[in-house]
């Protein structure tokens, strides 16, 4: 079966091209994929906006409304990076939505990875760090909401800790939020996580892949989990312009095959998101992104 896979042309909301967020990375990523073969058109599933009572279960309904209506304070913009026009806020609405889509895939199939997602920045009250919805949080509150799911996973893989998904889901005991970061990396300020583990600049491959080697299974134990939340940033490549670890491409490659493969192993279903990346070579950037779409495919 081939890989179920979330995209939606909305996802580029068209940065300059020097901009620090490389916008440019979504519609380059489903490039990449399509010439690996992974984009079967059978298997790519467009998205809906999500709808503003969705995303008012994991955000204060004053920023929701401000986002809808592109009229976000600029102290905000300021923090989330970006001003919050038309293109911004549609795609923040057509990139949460994705998520949960491919959460719903991901229940179904087994695995599923959007092609956009991981913005885990965004906290209950704002977004912050070129984040405006926190797409892994609205999805898991939806979720649970329906009654889809009874307890949740969150593995956050991205080089920044996942303060926002912190701030969101803290005190909902039915989701255990996991975070491996860089220690001196953004945000200045962490939001504990269910569990935080800190890496010193210039980790490379081998002790990143032990130290994940070691905590993967006790995350297994914690719970019956219905649903595993992965977002695999490759901010944490050698050569991201903002991660200060040192992974290459192969250890990318073997980070993602042990999530998914433990999981996969246990019979837990993975909802994979992209999380961060940024380069001036977004080509490349696409390329590392595309390794998460590779490895799944080779358990779809």
């Amino acid at each position: 079966m081939p890989l179920q896979i979330v995209h939606h042309p909305g996802y580029d909301a068209g940065f300059a091209i020097n901009h620090r967020f490389p916008m440019s990375k979504y519609p380059l990523l489903m490039q990449a994929l399509s010439a690996r073969g992974l984009a079967v058109p059978s298997a790519l599933n467009v998205p809906d906006p999500t709808p503003a009572p969705w995303l008012k279960l994991a955000h204060a309904a004053d920023y929701v409304e401000q986002v809808v209506a592109c009229e976000v304070p600029a102290q905000v913009e300021r923090e989330i990076g970006f001003q919050i026009g038309p293109r911004v806020s549609l795609r923040a609405q057509l990139a949460t939505g994705g998520t949960v889509l491919t959460a719903r895939l991901a229940l179904l199939n087994g695995i599923a990875c959007n092609s956009a997602g991981g913005s885990h920045h965004a906290r209950r009250a704002q977004g912050a760090g070129f984040c405006t919805f926190n797409d892994v949080a609205v999805a898991a509150l939806v979720l649970l909401a329906e009654g889809a799911a009874r307890n949740i996973l969150v593995v956050d893989l991205d080089v920044h800790q996942g303060d926002g998904t912190a701030d969101i889901l803290g005190n909902e005991p039915r989701v255990f939020t996991f975070s491996m970061h860089g220690e001196r990396n953004y945000p200045v300020r962490k939001i504990a996580s269910s569990l935080d583990v800190a890496l010193p600049d210039g980790t490379g491959d081998a002790a990143y892949i032990e130290r994940l080697g070691d905590i993967l299974p006790g995350l297994s134990e914690k719970a019956h989990w219905d649903l595993v939340f992965y977002n695999a940033g490759v901010d944490v490549h050698a050569r991201d312009r903002l991660g200060r670890l040192s992974l290459s491409n192969d250890g990318l490659r073997a980070r993602d095959d042990m999530v998914i493969g433990h999981f996969h192993a246990l019979g837990i279903p993975v909802c994979g998101v992209i999380g961060g990346g940024y380069s001036t070579d977004v080509v490349e950037l696409a390329a590392r992104h595309a390794i998460l779409f590779e490895v799944a495919s080779s358990y779809a």
